[in-house]
């Protein structure tokens, strides 16, 4: 997708801010009432909720007049990329965990800039990727936020991945197969290797989350297989923005957008990779 366009970043910033606002105060106004919430089921283990429709609704709104010219790919409203740019959108990662009463779930929003774009910082897009990201955890009031070359903060205050240098001094965090069980066998060897080569696993059910969690050194690194794209696009510019490596599994993409990914500082996110690596079926291997 080729476009002539020069991006504001700046502005999308502040749309996508605000926009995680509204969709967050639609949430915490749902969770007081989970009880009353209709729920459906996409798949097994695939849950949505009528919070999760109606935050994307507010998020979609408030892009759509924010930034009319771009693109919009959102988990349940769906859409096709567009434009100089694409927004994608999870308004409830860690559904799961809302519907259960786990205040543990967060509003995710990354602009997505395409191939050929001009942003306003007069730097040419290559390739697709992510460069406007914000991750909002309304149960702690913590906003993680991200912009292409500029740098990523909580709560207005500059992030950086850890320091760690080893796995063996590491706390990894990770997700287990749970809508889509194809890859099992793949993905249960990794996780056997890391509980006996690391100081621990965590599995809190919310990708952004560990992802922002990596951008701000709480989680060492990060790996899961059988994501979305809108579960990792914000998740993707905050770990990089914050000195870190985040990037397919396979090597195949230009950021994690199939959704087998891995993250962490630049010394662990190698090691993480060697240590999944061996592990890996070859029906996503690059040609």
């Amino acid at each position: 997708m080729s476009t002539s366009a020069v991006l504001s970043l700046t502005p999308c910033l502040e749309a996508a801010i605000n926009a995680a606002h509204a969709a967050a105060a639609i949430l915490q106004s749902h969770a007081h009432h989970r009880s009353d919430l209709v729920v459906d089921h996409k798949a097994r283990n695939d849950l949505v909720s009528q919070a999760d429709r109606e935050a994307e609704q507010a998020i979609v709104q408030t892009l759509s007049q924010a930034t009319p010219e771009l693109g919009i790919v959102a988990e349940e409203s769906g859409g096709t990329p567009s434009g100089a740019a694409s927004w994608y959108i999870d308004p409830l990662d860690g559904t799961t965990n809302f519907l259960h009463g786990v205040p543990h779930y967060a509003v995710s929003i990354a602009l997505v800039a395409h191939a050929g774009t001009h942003t306003d910082s007069d730097q040419m897009v290559s390739h697709d990727t992510p460069v406007v990201a914000v991750v909002y955890d309304p149960c702690r009031e913590e906003l993680f936020t991200a912009m292409a070359g500029v740098g990523a903060w909580l709560n207005q205050h500059r992030i950086q991945c850890s320091t760690t240098t080893a796995l063996s001094q590491s706390l990894l965090a990770t997700g287990f197969p749970f809508r889509d069980f194809s890859f099992e066998k793949q993905y249960m060897p990794t996780f056997q290797e890391a509980m006996h080569t690391t100081r621990g696993v965590r599995r809190l059910g919310a990708a952004a989350l560990d992802l922002a969690w990596v951008a701000c050194g709480r989680f060492d690194g990060y790996w899961e297989m059988g994501l979305a794209p809108w579960d990792v696009a914000a998740g993707t510019l905050l770990v990089r923005e914050a000195g870190g490596v985040c990037e397919d599994l396979y090597h195949r993409q230009p950021w994690p957008h199939d959704g087998f990914v891995y993250a962490g500082n630049t010394h662990t996110a190698p090691a993480l990779h060697a240590l999944v690596h061996p592990h890996l079926g070859d029906n996503h291997e690059a040609d």
